[in-house]
């Protein structure tokens, strides 16, 4: 298989340093995979201009889930959705349209969304439906308690060849397993019910029976980018690692292609239909981030999870040419201890039993098990950036802690209740004996901390939250601890010792940027597009306003709009060769 740099056969050289295509995609996450796929099944010459050595952007780093409304594989399912059902719950869950979630931007997903689903699966993409895994909002009008989510298979990367290291590392690699998302929230409980036991086993044995055939499966978001990299290099549709663009080119007032650095080398690549950015957002940018969230949600981005490439200039020069720009000061915030903490029980504590989040007065704030965007921006609303997770000895005997597969010698470590010494001889983790005196070493307000936890216990020992309504929800219950009555989501913070440790609004990615039509065409100020640029994902202000309404949102955001942005652009090449 040919190397990145000896893709350009389906390019025409202009001249030295200049290269034309049909289309010019900035970006290989999600968004432009798929639209470099749906270009090339409409007999566009796409080339993709990635920026780093590896494949996949936000998406191959994440779960991997595809959030679409009465997609394909639940009507093969038998489960009931319709794009009304869709409709109604956008509407329930965002609010009233805006000019980035406009009622036609709505609509573009939701009838565009199955249909691209439809595509893929064509395409060869191998799909299966997240079963059972509910929307956020599900109790919402038009939500969806058995979920409206897909993503790839476990699939064997060696399929990709020597491509097969250019794909960037995934969610599961990081726990060592080959998990699917719809499987991974089961792990932390697996001595807790007998179906997650199962799940678990499940997960252990296809890990090491596939080491032990020689496979590498691809797991979470790597799945869904090695599948789509492999496909798209079937087709001959070139991948340009190590090109970073940063600038546009415009010619008469139409966008007609970008200024690029391909492996140390200058170029201009042009592109004939249109140039589409689908570059990711700008969480690894400390200045654009400090401008633009220095009003309402300061944050330099030192604590973001998200890819590190996302740095911003493609997103700066849409700006410098007239782009209008929404939701600046946003994120996908997932609310994390500190980075030595990561990936261990704590980044789920929240959505376990015998667990709260308080503020700095010592108060609860917000529905602790709901979407982590939403608890992300209750933080900053309420005095509690960062806020302070409290959880009791039973939470605390109840988990696992390790934060990935030991090898089988330290297999032990995987014994709930095995909470690390030196998090606590460090400092990381306050404990005491009582709920007063670990007030008094958090700096909280004991008589307020304690009337919160006996306030919240009132209702949880019951199954209830009067005050959030934490676990209403089958989203809220679904992440819980399935062994635990009468609630999953709800338990009492009342086994001493007790344990403190503060929790910050960290994130994925920002989830503001250019404002778009719903043809995925970038707007002016004046509302009017901008000729020749399109773009998709987090580059662009979200579809769903400043809401997250559902598992794998951003990436069905992404793709359905750079599926429609390829499809406008061969469309408009239909119309251009028309007598």
């Amino acid at each position: 298989m040919a190397e990145a740099s000896e893709f350009s056969s389906a390019s025409r050289p202009m001249a030295d340093g200049e290269e034309i295509f049909d289309v010019v995609i900035v970006g290989s996450g999600g968004g432009g995979l798929v639209a470099a796929l749906a270009a090339r099944a409409a007999g566009l010459q796409p080339v993709i201009c990635e920026k780093q050595r590896v494949i996949g952007g936000s998406t191959g780093m994440s779960g991997g889930m595809l959030w679409i409304p009465d997609n394909p594989l639940m009507k093969a399912d038998g489960i009931k959705d319709s794009y009304q059902d869709g409709r109604d719950y956008l509407r329930a869950v965002i609010g009233d349209p805006d000019e980035p979630s406009s009622a036609a931007r709505r609509d573009a997903f939701l009838v565009s969304g199955p249909q691209m689903i439809s595509f893929l699966q064509e395409q060869g993409l191998r799909l299966v439906r997240c079963a059972g895994y509910p929307d956020y909002y599900d109790n919402y009008p038009g939500g969806s308690a058995a979920g409206r989510s897909v993503e790839g298979i476990p699939w064997d990367g060696r399929q990709l060849g020597p491509w097969r290291p250019r794909i960037i590392g995934g969610l599961g690699e990081g726990v060592g397993l080959a998990v699917t998302t719809g499987e991974i929230h089961t792990l932390n409980s697996f001595t807790h019910t007998l179906a997650s036991f199962l799940t678990t086993a499940r997960v252990v044995l296809r890990t090491y029976g596939s080491r032990l055939r020689g496979q590498d499966l691809f797991t979470n978001g790597k799945s869904l980018a090695g599948q789509l990299t492999k496909i798209l290099l079937d087709r001959g549709v070139p991948i340009w690692l190590d090109t970073a663009v940063d600038d546009l080119v415009t010619e008469n007032g139409r966008v007609v292609g970008v200024r690029a650095v391909r492996e140390g080398r200058p170029v201009l690549i042009r592109g004939r239909r249109g140039v589409l950015l689908a570059a990711g957002g700008y969480e690894r940018n400390p200045e654009m981030r400090l401008k633009y969230t220095a009003a309402t949600q300061p944050n330099d981005g030192q604590r973001s999870w998200g890819n590190p490439g996302n740095t911003g200039e493609v997103l700066a020069a849409a700006i410098a040419l007239g782009a209008k720009t929404e939701y600046m000061d946003e994120a996908i915030w997932l609310p994390s201890p500190r980075a030595e903490l990561g990936g261990s029980s704590l980044t789920i504590a929240r959505n376990y039993p015998r667990t709260i989040f308080v503020n700095n007065r010592g108060q609860r704030f917000v529905n602790e098990s709901n979407s982590y965007v939403e608890v992300g921006r209750a933080m900053y609303a309420n005095e509690a950036a960062p806020c302070w997770l409290i959880f009791d000895d039973a939470y605390r005997r109840s988990v696992p802690w390790v934060n990935h597969l030991p090898r089988l010698r330290d297999i032990a470590a995987v014994i709930p209740g095995r909470m690390p010494r030196q998090w606590l001889a460090d400092g990381w983790i306050k404990r005491a004996a009582t709920i007063e005196e670990l007030a008094r070493l958090t700096g909280l307000d004991p008589r307020a901390l304690a009337a919160t936890v006996r306030r919240f216990n009132r209702g949880a020992v019951a199954g209830t939250d009067p005050d959030f309504g934490r676990g209403d929800s089958a989203y809220n219950r679904h992440l819980g601890d399935p062994g635990h009555r009468p609630n999953p989501a709800l338990g009492p913070v009342a086994d001493p010792p007790f344990y403190a440790l503060p929790i910050y609004p960290g994130d994925v990615g920002t989830m503001g940027g250019v404002v778009c039509d719903a043809r995925a065409r970038v707007l002016d100020h004046d509302r009017q597009p901008i000729p020749g640029l399109y773009a998709a994902g987090n580059m662009a202000a979200s579809v769903f306003g400043r809401t997250y309404p559902g598992a794998g949102a951003s990436i069905a955001n992404t793709t359905v709009f750079g599926y429609i942005a390829a499809r406008h652009m061969a469309a408009s090449a239909r119309e251009a060769a028309a007598p």
